[in-house]
C-alpha cells in the first residue's frame, strides 16, 4: 500500500498561536531598518550611478546620463552630486528652469560643493545673469582646495569682463595662469584685454602663447590680424587672414575682417 502524506489540522489555541507568530513576523519585517552594511552598499551605488552619469555626459549621451542620475535619485533624492548632474542634462536640453532648479537644490544640499557651483556659474554666464554668475564663480575661486579653480578663475574672469570690470578680469586670469600656465583660454583673454588697452606689445605676447597651446580660432586670428597690422608687419597679417578666409570662412571674424578691405 502506497504512503500517503499526512497533514495536521491545528486546533483552535494552536491556531490562534500560529496567527499570533505570523502577526508578529510581519511587524518585524515593516520595522526593519538597514543595516550601516546596507546604508554603505546604497551610498556606494549611488556615486556609481553619479560617475556612470557624467561619464555619458562627456560623451553627449543625455539619455544614458539622464538615466543613471535619475537611478541615483531614487536612492537618494538628497544625492547633490545626481542633482548637479541632472542640472546639467537639462542645461543641454535647454531646459532653463529645470536647470536651475536642480542646481540650487544640489548647492542647498551641499553648499561646498564647488564643481556644482562652478557649473551654475557657467550656467548663468551662458544665461546672460552676469552679476549672479560672478557672485557663484568668486565664491568657488576662494575654494584652495577645489581642483580645478583654475578654471573656475577662468569662468570668472570672462564675467568680470563681461560686467566691464577690466583690471579685475585681467588679475582672474593672471591667478588661473599662476596656478596652469597651459591654459590656452586664459592667455587668449589677456590678449584681447591688453589690445583693448593698447598695450600691443603684451597683446602680441599673450597671443603668442595661446598659439603655442592650441589651435587658431577665429577670434585669435582676427585678433592676429589687428596686432600685426599695428607692428606693420604684411607678411604675418596676410598669414592670419589666408588662414581665417581657409579655416573659418563663415564666422563674424572673418565678415568683420573684410569690412576693413572692402
Amino acid at each position: 500500500m502506497a504512503l500517503r502524506p499526512t497533514f495536521h489540522l491545528p486546533g483552535r489555541a494552536a491556531r490562534l498561536s500560529l496567527a499570533l507568530t505570523l502577526g508578529l513576523l510581519l511587524s518585524a519585517c515593516v520595522t526593519t531598518t538597514k543595516t550601516p552594511q546596507q546604508k554603505v552598499d546604497l551610498k556606494k551605488a549611488e556615486q556609481t550611478h553619479v560617475q556612470a552619469g557624467l561619464g555619458y555626459l562627456r560623451q553627449r549621451d543625455k539619455e544614458s546620463a539622464r538615466r543613471h542620475f535619475l537611478k541615483a535619485l531614487g536612492m537618494n533624492d538628497n544625492s547633490a552630486g545626481a542633482h548637479n548632474g541632472i542640472a546639467l542634462v537639462y542645461q543641454l536640453e535647454e531646459e532653463v528652469e529645470l536647470a536651475d532648479k536642480h542646481f540650487r537644490r544640489a548647492l542647498k544640499l551641499q553648499p561646498d560643493f564647488s564643481l556644482a557651483r562652478n557649473n551654475y556659474g557657467v550656467f548663468l554666464f551662458q544665461q546672460k545673469r552676469y552679476q549672479e554668475a560672478q557672485k557663484q564663480l568668486a565664491q568657488v575661486a576662494q575654494d584652495f582646495g577645489y581642483n580645478r579653480r583654475h578654471f573656475a578663475l577662468v569662468n570668472l574672469g570672462k564675467t568680470q569682463r563681461k560686467l566691464g570690470e577690466t583690471d579685475a578680469a585681467v588679475k582672474s586670469f593672471k591667478q588661473a595662469l599662476g596656478i596652469n600656465y597651459r591654459i590656452a583660454a586664459a592667455h587668449l583673454e589677456l590678449a584681447q584685454l591688453y589690445f583693448d588697452k593698447t598695450e600691443y606689445t603684451l597683446s602680441k605676447h599673450y597671443l603668442d602663447q595661446f598659439g603655442k597651446m592650441s589651435r587658431q580660432t577665429p577670434k585669435s586670428l582676427w585678433l592676429g590680424i589687428r596686432i600685426e597690422r599695428i607692428f606693420g608687419n604684411k607678411d604675418k597679417e596676410a598669414s592670419y587672414a589666408l588662414a581665417l578666409k581657409n579655416l573659418h570662412p563663415y564666422s563674424e571674424e572673418y565678415l568683420e575682417y573684410k569690412k576693413t578691405i572692402d
